[in-house]
């Protein structure tokens, strides 16, 4: 009975391709670029709501305000710092944030908090989300695209923008 084991199923591996529907066929070339899943677009182009290759104001904001209630879990309609850095990776294999990470997550976090009250509201988190905008849009067309966003954020902010058009 043992031997027959193997053998059984070494036949019902060899059989199966009878076994498909009318009309399946095994491929028989190797997958395509187009047969691959596509990644989600990330970065500042997983706002682009109609997939036209830039983010306007207004597929930005509805994407701003619906990370923010992704952010804000108790549902409160306020941010405390532990809710707004929850998914931030730490580095290296520690749970907790670097000291350095730590350092810079308490001074976003102090920036966003314009009455000093120790939680980011909506509005307040709206703010920083139009200066993110406006700083990426160098040529002030009201829409941002990767390059664009990268262009500025290799930039100082205190460099003049210059108009590359």
């Amino acid at each position: 009975m043992p031997k027959l084991f193997p053998l059984a199923t070494a036949l019902l591996i060899l059989a199966f391709p009878a076994f498909a529907a009318p009309g399946d066929q095994a491929p028989t070339a190797p997958a395509t670029s187009a047969a691959l899943p596509v990644r989600a677009p990330s970065g500042v182009m997983r706002y682009d709501a109609n997939k036209d290759g830039a983010v306007d104001r207004a597929e930005w904001k509805a994407g701003q305000e619906a990370r923010f209630k992704r952010l804000d879990t108790n549902g409160d309609g306020k941010l405390n710092q532990d809710e707004l850095f929850a998914r931030t990776p730490a580095a290296g294999n520690s749970v907790l944030p670097s000291d350095r990470q730590a350092g810079r997550q308490s001074a976003y976090f102090q920036r966003l908090d314009a009455d000093k009250d120790g939680l980011v509201t909506l509005v307040e988190f709206m703010a920083q989300a139009e200066r993110n905008f406006a700083r990426c849009d160098l040529d002030k067309n009201g829409r941002i695209d990767t390059t664009e966003c990268r262009q500025a954020l290799q930039r100082k902010p205190a460099e003049p923008i210059r108009n590359t058009r």
